[in-house]
């Protein structure tokens, strides 16, 4: 299986380091497809595939194509690859906002994938949501899922429109918890703890908080996790969420 990654910025160099230290494919399988002359020759020292300016040099012989590009290159770059593309091959968008029925249309293509990474991807943490056309076999969705979960964890989502909504959660997500983090750092800067010692707090307060079962964040509990379930409940914050999408 060769792979083609349309654009090579952080998730692209993300998604060929992540495949090529998973074994799923081997470095002369792997091609990067940059525009940018500089970015290419920095890329071409990182021993993670073979690395092209040209489309007509290296999309004719991809069987999966990850577009990594930002959404308002997308226009331009349809315009540019839609006469080399064959029927046969699988596109994988991690463009935000741009729609399946769009990419085919603009593409004509049929197997289209949109997936919805989040940053921590960057560091094999991350988590993505994706979905797909009708045309897409169960064998293809397999080997991108598996693709994917060398960056973190992945799911399948029938609807497309829960990608929307993944944005809000866990697109979003590693953004909302950092800046609950500094304000517990300031927080504790105020009641008097030293920079390094609010940092600490914090940063092991927060480090495996999912090993704590929701089901231990009792209504029962007294104290002060009491009190401050009184001044943040979760159903106003489950609407703040909601209207993000």
């Amino acid at each position: 299986m060769k792979i083609l990654i349309i654009g090579g910025g952080n998730m692209g160099q993300t998604y060929a380091t992540s495949f090529l230290h998973a074994h799923i494919v081997k470095p002369e399988e792997m091609m990067i497809l940059e525009k940018s002359a500089t970015k290419a020759a920095e890329l071409s020292h990182q021993n993670i595939g073979t690395v092209h300016e040209l489309p007509h040099d290296c999309l004719p012989a991809a069987d999966l194509i990850i577009l990594a590009v930002k959404p308002q290159d997308a226009p331009q770059l349809f315009e540019m690859i839609r006469h080399m593309v064959d029927p046969q091959q699988v596109f994988l968008s991690i463009m935000a906002g741009i729609k399946i029925e769009t990419i085919r249309a603009l593409l004509g293509v049929n197997k289209v994938i949109r997936a919805m990474p989040n940053l921590p991807a960057q560091i094999g943490m991350g988590m993505t949501v994706f979905t797909s056309s009708d045309e897409v076999t169960r064998i293809e969705l397999v080997m991108v899922q598996n693709l994917l979960n060398t960056t973190g964890k992945a799911i399948y989502v029938e609807k497309e429109s829960l990608l929307d909504a993944a944005t809000a959660i866990s697109g979003s997500g590693p953004a909302y918890v950092f800046y609950c983090m500094q304000a517990f750092i300031d927080a504790a800067e105020r009641m008097g703890f030293t920079a390094p010692e609010a940092e600490l707090l914090t940063l092991q307060t927060f480090k495996e908080p999912s090993i704590c079962s929701i089901k231990m964040i009792s209504p029962a509990m007294n104290g002060s996790t009491r009190s401050l379930q009184e001044v943040v409940r979760p159903r106003p914050l489950c609407n703040i969420l909601m209207k993000i999408r």
